[in-house]
């Protein structure tokens, strides 16, 4: 599953450290809008699946030989940019800590990075455990939430397995805008596919995306206002175990979130030919009877899920779409820790 040589540098002897694996999340009923830059809080609430899997296999250490925080993922050194989100999480766990120590942290993503998957999501959830394991915080789920939505939102999500909802809170310093548990993997064991029309880096990050649809479209207070009203029917449809109703709702969430996107200024726009062939294909299948949806993060891939017993016939229409690669999942657990020779397959 993995690249055994990701791990570029071996651990300083003495070290504290911790190994974490976190899932990538999906939400279904998305949010695409900050009321506080500062903190990650959100417009409105949202609401993911946690993808089996997929996800960020991550180990921090904190040395006291370490003279600044540094970021390796998938074997080379970030950005700044990038390094600010982590150093942002670990500095929440120093301060709590009171270890004062400088970090090195090595993360890989066996799924495509920067390409509207949400690797930040997982990337950031397993640096805030991993980074609290290492020194020895015993934070809560909920806790650890709190503290990732800091660095990447979406990240809070991915602690809890199944169905997590992020709360948008209401409180100026952010402390109840935290993820919780909705479900859990076995509530809905639903089909994943996710068709990778492109897994390059996207040109338009997700924070940067955003900040300007909210500074610029026409559409973002409509799309924040009918977002807030979906997240409870989207929770309800999900507890019920109600396909069509979900189908609809996650598809239409998708949609006004993109559209508010699109009519920035200029437009933020993530979709490609084969993103809206699959729409088109998956509008078919579900048209002649197979129970299956989309959903599209900020990006150009694709999102399918469907009924365990409809697998077969959505993956043999997917397939047909040129140029797609597609992988299959279903829903998995949240973040946890790891023993290397797990993903190394040993």
């Amino acid at each position: 599953m993995a690249d055994t040589n990701w791990e570029v540098e071996t651990c300083v002897p003495g070290s504290k450290q911790a190994r974490v694996f976190s899932p990538s999340n999906i939400a279904l009923a998305k949010y695409w809008g900050k009321r506080d830059v500062a903190l990650n809080l959100p417009t409105n609430g949202s609401l993911s699946v946690t993808l089996n899997g997929y996800g960020s296999f991550t180990t921090v250490e904190f040395d006291a030989s370490f003279t600044a925080d540094r970021l390796i993922l998938n074997g080379k050194d970030e950005s700044a940019t990038k390094l600010s989100k982590v150093s942002r999480v670990l500095n929440e766990l120093r301060n709590i800590s009171g270890v004062p120590m400088n970090a090195r942290v090595q993360s890989y993503n066996n799924f495509p990075t920067g390409a509207g998957l949400a690797s930040s999501a997982s990337g950031l959830s397993a640096v805030t455990m991993a980074g609290a394991q290492a020194l020895g915080l015993g934070l809560t789920r909920t806790k650890m939430s709190e503290i990732a939505r800091k660095g990447s939102g979406s990240a809070c999500r991915s602690f809890f397995g199944g169905f997590s909802e992020w709360k948008r809170g209401e409180l100026a310093d952010g402390s109840d805008s935290v993820a919780e548990q909705v479900e859990a993997a076995s509530h809905w064991p639903l089909k994943i596919f996710i068709a990778v029309v492109n897994g390059a880096q996207k040109n338009q990050a997700s924070t940067g995306g955003m900040e300007h649809t909210r500074q610029t479209s026409p559409y973002f207070v409509p799309w924040v206002e009918s977002a807030q009203k979906q997240i409870y029917f989207v929770r309800t449809a999900v507890q019920n175990r109600d396909f069509n109703a979900l189908a609809a709702l996650a598809e239409s969430n998708c949609i006004q979130m993109h559209a508010s996107a699109m009519a920035a200024v200029p437009p933020v726009f993530y979709w490609q030919a084969g993103t809206v062939e699959i729409m088109q294909r998956v509008w078919a299948l579900r048209k002649n009877g197979t129970p299956a949806f989309f959903t599209i993060d900020a990006g150009p891939n694709v999102v399918v899920l469907c009924e365990p017993a409809a697998a077969h016939a959505v993956s043999s229409e997917l397939s047909k779409v040129s140029g797609v690669t597609l992988l299959t999942t279903e829903l998995g657990e949240g973040t946890r820790g790891f023993d290397p020779k797990e993903w190394r397959g040993e």
